[in-house]
C-alpha cells in the first residue's frame, strides 16, 4: 500500500511562506536609500570626526595657552606695580629717616649747619640748571618784550638745562623747604624789607643748596653755558665760575662801587654747597638779623650803594676774596689782591674759581671785537631788579 505525501506537501508550503517572507524583508531593506547612507554615514563617521576633533582640540589649546600667558603677565605687572609703591614709600621713609639724620647738632653755629646740610665736592658735574628771577613768566602780557626775547634765548640755546623762571612767591616756598632745618636763614629772607634784596639774596642760596646757572633776566646770551670752560681747563677743577663786574680805573669809583674791582653776581656758575656760597650766604643772614635786632632794617634802597653793601656785588666781592686768602678753604698759598684781576684778558683759574674778564659776562656791542670768543653774555643793564614791578613787600 503506498505511503500517503501529505505532510511533504505541507512542510514545502512553510518553507515556501518563510522564503517569501524573508525575500520581502530583504528586498524592502535594500529598496531603502536612506537607510544605506546612513550606514555608510555612520561607517565612516570616526575617520571624518577625528582630524576635525584634533584640529578644534589644538586650536582649543593654543587659546587657552595665551589666556594663561596674558593672565601671567597682568599678574606680574600687578605684582611690579606692587612692589613699586612699596619701594617709593620705603623711599620716602628713608629719606625722611636720612634728613632726620642729617639735621644739625643744635650747638653748630651757622655756617656748620649750612656745611652739614649741603655738602660740597668738586668732582661732582655742575648741575644743568639756569635759575632766574621774575614776578611773572615769559608768557605773561607784563613781562617786558626784550627781557622775554632775552629769557628765551636761555632757554633755545641751552636745550639740556632745566630752565626755571622763579617768582617771589615761589622763592620763598623754595626757601623755606630748602632750608626748613636751618631757621636762621629762613628767619633773615623773610626779614628783608625789599623784593630788591631778596632776589639778590635768593641767588646765593639756590645755587648754594642745587647749584647751576644763575642769570639776571637783563642778561642776553651769546653762547651755550657749555662753552664757558676752557677746554684746557677740566670742569672736576673747577667749583664756581664768576666774572669781573668793574675794574676801576678813575679815583672816583667810590661814588658808584664799593670796591675798585668787584665781581658781578648777575651771572654766576656753581656747585652745590661751594664754600663762597655758604659763606655769603650766613654772611647775608647775619647782617640781616643783625639789623633787624637794631631796628634798621629800612635803607634807602635808591642808593645802589647800600643794596651792594647789604646782599649784591660789593659784600659778593668781600666774600670771594676772603675765600681766596684763606689757605684751608682754597688751598692758595699767596695772597690774592684785585690786582692779580687789574686787566684781566684771559680766564684765570684761581684754586677752585674761574674767574673771567669783564667782557666775558657784559659783552661790549661792538661786533668786530677780538675777543668774540670769550665772550658769553650781553648784560644790558636795565635795572631789571628795580623795574620789576612792586608786590607786596614785608614791612
Amino acid at each position: 500500500m503506498p505511503k500517503s505525501r501529505r505532510p511533504t506537501w505541507k512542510r514545502y508550503m512553510v518553507w515556501a511562506i518563510l522564503l517569501t517572507i524573508a525575500l520581502a524583508l530583504v528586498g524592502r531593506f535594500v529598496s531603502n536609500p536612506t537607510a544605506t547612507d546612513v550606514q555608510a554615514i555612520l561607517q565612516g563617521l570616526p575617520k571624518d570626526i577625528t582630524p576635525g576633533a584634533d584640529a578644534a582640540s589644538a586650536s582649543k589649546q593654543d587659546v587657552n595657552m595665551v589666556e594663561l600667558f596674558e593672565k601671567l603677565s597682568q599678574d606680574l605687572l600687578a605684582k611690579q606695580e606692587d612692589q613699586i609703591k612699596k619701594f617709593e614709600k620705603e623711599r620716602k621713609v628713608l629719606e625722611k629717616k636720612i634728613q632726620d639724620l642729617k639735621q644739625p647738632a643744635l650747638h653748630s653755629t651757622l655756617r656748620e649747619k649750612l656745611a652739614h646740610m649741603f655738602e660740597y665736592g668738586t668732582s661732582k658735574k655742575f648741575p644743568a640748571f639756569i635759575w632766574q628771577t621774575w614776578p611773572y613768566s615769559d608768557l605773561d602780557d607784563r613781562m617786558d618784550p626784550t627781557l622775554q626775547s632775552f629769557e628765551r634765548r636761555w632757554g633755545d640755546k641751552n636745550p639740556g638745562f632745566v630752565h626755571e623762571i622763579i617768582n617771589d612767591d615761589t622763592a620763598s616756598a623754595l626757601i623755606h623747604y630748602m632750608y626748613a632745618s636751618i631757621p636762621d636763614v629762613i628767619e633773615a629772607y623773610d626779614a628783608l624789607p625789599s623784593v630788591y634784596l631778596k632776589a639778590d639774596f635768593f641767588k646765593y642760596l639756590i645755587l648754594f643748596a642745587r647749584g647751576g646757572v644763575y642769570a639776571d633776566i637783563d642778561t642776553d646770551p651769546l653762547q651755550p653755558v657749555p662753552n664757558w670752560i676752557p677746554e684746557n681747563v677740566s670742569p672736576r677743577e673747577i667749583g664756581l665760575i664768576i666774572g669781573i663786574e668793574n675794574d676801576a680805573n678813575s679815583p672816583d669809583w667810590r661814588s658808584n662801587y664799593v670796591r675798585r674791582l668787584q665781581f658781578g653776581n648777575w651771572i654766576m656758575q656753581a656747585k652745590p654747597g661751594h664754600p663762597v656760597m655758604r659763606e655769603i650766604v650766613a654772611k647775608v643772614t647775619e647782617e640781616t638779623l643783625k639789623r633787624r635786632a637794631d631796628g634798621e632794617l629800612r635803607m634807602n634802597l635808591r642808593n645802589d650803594l647800600n643794596i651792594m653793601s647789604w646782599t649784591g656785588s660789593g659784600i659778593w666781592t668781600d666774600v670771594v676774596f676772603t675765600y681766596f686768602n684763606d689757605y684751608v678753604q682754597s688751598g692758595i698759598l699767596s695772597k690774592i689782591t684785585w690786582k692779580e684781576f687789574h686787566n684781566l684778558g684771559v680766564p684765570k683759574l684761581v684754586g677752585d674759581v674761574l674767574v673771567f674778564p669783564q667782557f666775558s659776562f657784559d659783552a661790549p656791542e661792538k661786533e668786530d671785537d677780538g675777543n668774540k670768543a670769550l665772550q658769553f653774555c650781553k648784560h644790558t643793564g636795565l635795572k631789571s631788579w628795580k623795574a620789576a614791578p612792586k608786590v607786596a613787600e614785608d614791612n
